[in-house]
């Protein structure tokens, strides 16, 4: 890394907390070898090196010597810029110090290294290893004998340093120094707070259409029977993407299927109010175009984290994702009234739209299917990812007959069936039931819808960071993804069943969003297990197990019609109880956190 700025009293705490500076007592390093280094804190002074190509970097923290100092290629003794612009050509005579045991244990070679505390840090001569007697305990430098000539073919700008003192600046030439901790960020976590972003988008572009659809209603005329049409539409292209968006994700790879998507449905979003006024079959076009876009989503993050994370990370990143779900519908719901209120209906679409287009340059730019195409991604994190992680070749070929012969494959599909049916109900209806039941105006029911999606959020990380310390812990991948399951579907319908016996309203919403906040314990469960069996095909795993949580969402929600129109709000519950249960039991006897597809 070429050297970037000026070394000084400034950014000293930058470097002891970049964890590239050994601190020890009275401490000279030199390591020989790809990455030889240098370091000495003691007393007033700081000298720290890392060799790369040659060079080495020198700091005190006193009124000392202040240098960039360059390792002669041939004899690697150093050769030292002055501030005033000479070369000290040095040569350091190091001999064999215990403390430096303390540091770097497996370096125990006598006459390579060594540490020297001297009385006098700016005289010159030789330190050999028998001038013991040369070596005090109060001093504080490393002793070295020196010759100055002029320098002329290395450049070298001389620049005041804040306490008057010159400071040489080597510009250009390879070498390591202190790195912002931004830069130091694990990339497989942006790839997980990129998705994060691109699911925040996904809900918030879904959601606005509930909100909006009320003053559009009013301007163009429509009844219910309209207004159901175009709320459904959007699935028609939704469910058309599911397993197809899993196969291109994890035949051509996860990044350009994502993003494909994001700027599929951004488009779609942005030109909603155009295609409403020139006709109503232009609007059920765009929002199903719009679904096309969002259904590849979810496949195509999958294929991406299976590549990335490894097992132990694997339920916190998801949770993480799935929880930008959450908060952009409640941002979505939040956001779309005072937009339309100040700046009418059209708002919603334009603004919330265009943001696509800032997610997709950034992620251009930073994602990448896979650990092996990603140029900087550091060899240290490769070595995690890997570790925990399979890396194949693209899938040519989807092995239909093989992946539907597995019991856990059907598992994940009938329990993704049975947990979105109660999911969709409680997302779809819960105004309705806030209101008819509970008698809130629906100020207060839209404001409440929030809170189910808030607590969703929160959980769903909770139980992500849980699923991933068990795993850490020890306890196999196959019990933790059953135990976090069994959460998410006993949990939501305990809950359910205590809304009958429940006599206050505040009860009654407390026990829906304990309900949905169990609900998300999901996340770690069933949401996580296509990764578990089958990381090679997870996009196309999702895809499947997707399409039937979709259907169950479309049969459920219409189902409820019909069973308010001939029972109560406790026959609709019963009905997602009993769904629960049959799930509960499937899960636990047919899942596995084992890879059973290769």
């Amino acid at each position: 890394m070429a050297i970037g700025g000026l070394v000084s009293n400034r950014n000293f705490g930058s470097f002891i907390g970049s964890g590239k500076v050994c601190r020890g007592e009275q401490a000279v390093l030199l390591h020989r070898g790809d990455r030889s280094s240098i370091a000495f804190v003691h007393g007033n002074m700081f000298y720290r090196g890392q060799k790369a190509n040659g060079f080495l970097s020198g700091y005190t923290c006193g009124q000392f010597l202040r240098n960039t100092v360059h390792l002669d290629e041939n004899t690697s003794k150093p050769l030292s810029i002055s501030p005033d612009g000479r070369r000290l050509v040095s040569s350091i005579s190091l001999c064999h110090c215990e403390k430096f045991h303390k540091i770097h244990p497996q370096q125990r070679r006598k006459g390579r290294f060594g540490c020297y505390s001297l009385p006098s840090p700016l005289h010159g001569g030789w330190l050999e290893s028998s001038d013991k007697g040369r070596i005090g305990n109060k001093g504080t430098c490393a002793y070295y004998k020196s010759e100055e000539f002029d320098i002329t073919e290395e450049k070298v700008d001389s620049l005041p340093s804040p306490d008057g003192t010159n400071e040489a600046v080597l510009v250009g030439g390879d070498m390591q120094e202190a790195v912002p901790l931004w830069q130091n960020f694990p990339k497989r976590w942006v790839i997980v707070l990129l998705c994060f972003a691109a699911f925040l988008l996904c809900n918030m572009d879904r959601v606005n259409m509930s909100i909006a659809i009320l003053p559009m209603s009013k301007e163009f005329n429509w009844n219910s029977a309209t207004v159901g049409l175009i709320q459904s539409s959007f699935f028609w292209g939704y469910l058309l993407t599911q397993i197809l968006g899993g196969i291109w994700a994890d035949k051509i790879g996860g990044k350009l299927v994502l993003g494909f998507g994001v700027i599929w449905w951004s488009i779609a979003t942005v030109l909603t109010p155009i295609a409403a006024r020139i006709g109503l079959p232009f609007l059920l076009t765009m929002r199903a175009f719009m679904g096309i876009g969002e259904g590849v989503a979810m496949p195509a993050m999958n294929n991406l984290l299976s590549k990335w994370i490894p097992v132990s990370e694997r339920s916190r990143s998801l949770a993480l994702v799935y929880s930008g779900m959450y908060l952009g519908s409640v941002i979505g719901l939040a956001f779309s009234p005072i937009l339309i209120n100040k700046f009418g209906w059209p708002s919603v679409f334009y603004s919330f739209g265009s943001l696509g287009s800032i997610w997709f340059a950034l992620w251009l730019r930073k994602a990448y299917s896979s650990p092996n195409e990603d140029p900087e991604l550091s060899k240290e994190e490769k070595q995690l990812i890997m570790g925990g992680s399979i890396s194949r070749e693209p899938v040519k070929v989807i092995p239909w007959r093989l992946i539907l012969s597995k019991a856990p494959v059907w598992a994940l599909i009938i329990s993704h069936f049975c947990h979105n049916w109660g999911t969709f109900i409680l997302l779809t209806w819960m105004p309705t039931y806030y209101n008819q039941v509970l008698k809130f105006n629906l100020t207060e029911s839209g404001l409440l819808c929030v809170l189910p999606w808030l607590t969703m959020a929160a959980f769903a990380n909770i139980g992500g960071w849980i699923a991933d310390t068990l795993v850490s812990k020890g306890l196999s991948v196959t019990s933790v993804r059953k135990i976090m399951q069994s959460i998410g579907f006993l949990g939501p319908a305990f809950f359910l069943t205590q809304l009958s016996h429940v006599k206050t309203p505040a009860m009654a919403v407390l026990c829906m969003a304990c309900s949905q906040g169990s609900d998300a314990f999901s996340q770690s469960g069933l949401y996580s297990n296509h990764q578990d069996i089958g990381p090679r095909y997870a996009g196309v795993l999702l895809g499947l197990s997707n399409t039937a949580g979709v259907l169950a969402g479309v049969f459920g929600t219409a189902a409820t019609g019909y069973i308010l129109q001939r029972g109560s709000w406790d026959d609709v519950f019963k009905v997602s109880v009993a769904l629960y249960i049959i799930g509960t039991v499937v899960w636990n006897l047919f899942s596995t956190g084992e890879k059973v597809l290769d």
